[in-house]
């Protein structure tokens, strides 16, 4: 892939696909405001570094409070190893996972009436995947939802979150990762073309344990998807990775911050998205705190775009902030460009249609993360999507 932007650092802050100079935080990642409270949050304006570039007319009111519950998710988990419970928002184990960053993760809080929380007990390890599939309220609907995913003490499991249908949602998920366990999640966002989501991610890890997550964001009009990792001791190793494929007129964006406040943790970020069709556009926010009391921190971040047609638009903005230079390793990169017009020599010189060819070069693009779903189904059936969105302009 030819690069037209990129940036590659061990320390600071480089230019950037918006353009303008360096990158700077308005401030410290550490020291962001949060709060369970909605009116404890301003209004965005559309100015502000958070949502500058979110289409915030295409909110239908999640932002300022317009935006009421006229309808309901619905939540079904298949799979065995899990227990699910329905519970009321005073659930002692409500909040585990984090709390809100911002004015629609705090409205989602506040209006969610129910929430499922999906348990893996202590020790156990599920044969198969845990599939947690959230039904949108409907066409023209609103609705507020909150699940949580918990994999108790050594637990190790693998669960699927699939959301589909249609409608408008505010949600927030938990995920929390006891010590020494393992969990692997694959959230899919296949929405229909009406849809919008507004989605906040709060993972906590304990001592030693694995979290591993994968997003794919294919569908819906608009899908926002802010990702936290909080560590709560030491030893703790995330990855979160990312696919996405946006077309003419969606907007699909990935904010995340992973937060490293205790010593000898690892974390690794890998987000690819390929775009098509005219204001086709994605944002991807990549923030990486490393406290001063983080020493032995390992971490590296990673976006590539891939623009197939003219009228696609890729902001990517990894950043690094670190307060002590007590580290194992740390970097940044992020890099947009079009298809590389020496590997589309290469194939079509070994007798290889054009078209042919451009589907290789998105296939192996995206091959890397599809490599990393354990689910036979899930993968075959983004393998068949992303194939279904190279068709639309006969890639």
């Amino acid at each position: 892939m030819t690069s037209t932007t990129k940036t590659d650092a061990q320390h600071g802050l480089g230019e950037h696909s918006h353009g303008g100079g360096p990158v700077v935080p308005q401030s410290s990642r550490g020291s962001r405001f949060t709060s369970y409270d909605v009116e404890a949050f301003e209004v965005p304006g559309g100015r502000e570094e958070d949502w500058r570039f979110t289409p915030l007319k295409r909110l239908k009111g999640l932002h300022d409070g317009t935006a009421t519950a006229t309808g309901n998710i619905k939540v079904e988990v298949t799979g065995d190893g899990a227990t699910v419970e329905t519970v009321g928002r005073d659930d002692a184990r409500i909040g585990n996972g984090g709390i809100p960053a911002d004015r629609i993760a705090a409205q989602a809080w506040s209006s969610f009436t129910e929430a499922t929380i999906v348990t893996i007990g202590k020790e156990t390890k599920p044969e198969g995947p845990i599939t947690v599939t959230v039904h949108g309220p409907g066409e023209g609907q609103v609705a507020f939802g909150h699940l949580q995913v918990r994999a108790e003490q050594f637990a190790e499991a693998v669960v699927v979150v699939d959301y589909r249908g249609s409608g408008t949602l505010g949600d927030n998920i938990e995920f929390v990762v006891g010590d020494g366990a393992q969990l692997r999640v694959v959230s899919v966002h296949d929405w229909a073309d009406d849809a919008t989501q507004v989605s906040s991610e709060h993972a906590a890890l304990g001592r030693d344990s694995v979290f591993r997550h994968l997003a794919v964001t294919l569908g819906g009009d608009l899908v926002r998807v802010n990702t936290t990792v909080n560590y709560g001791d030491k030893g703790g190793d995330a990855e979160l990775l990312g696919l996405y494929f946006a077309d003419a007129g969606q907007h699909l964006e990935h904010r995340m911050l992973v937060d490293h406040a205790v010593p000898n943790c690892r974390s690794n970020v890998l987000y690819k998205g390929a775009l098509q069709g005219d204001s086709a556009h994605s944002v991807w926010i990549g923030d990486v705190l490393i406290r001063a009391e983080a020493e032995g921190t390992d971490t590296y971040e990673l976006n590539r775009n891939l623009v197939l047609t003219e009228g696609a638009r890729a902001d990517s903005v990894p950043n690094l902030e670190i307060e002590t230079g007590e580290i194992e390793g740390a970097g940044h990169a992020s890099a947009t460009g079009r298809f590389d017009d020496e590997q589309l020599f290469y194939l079509q010189a070994r007798g290889i249609p054009q078209g042919q060819a451009r589907r290789l070069v998105v296939r192996g693009f995206f091959g890397e993360l599809l490599q990393k779903i354990t689910v036979p189904e899930v993968r075959e059936r983004l393998e068949a999507a992303i194939e279904a969105e190279l068709a639309v302009v006969g890639a």
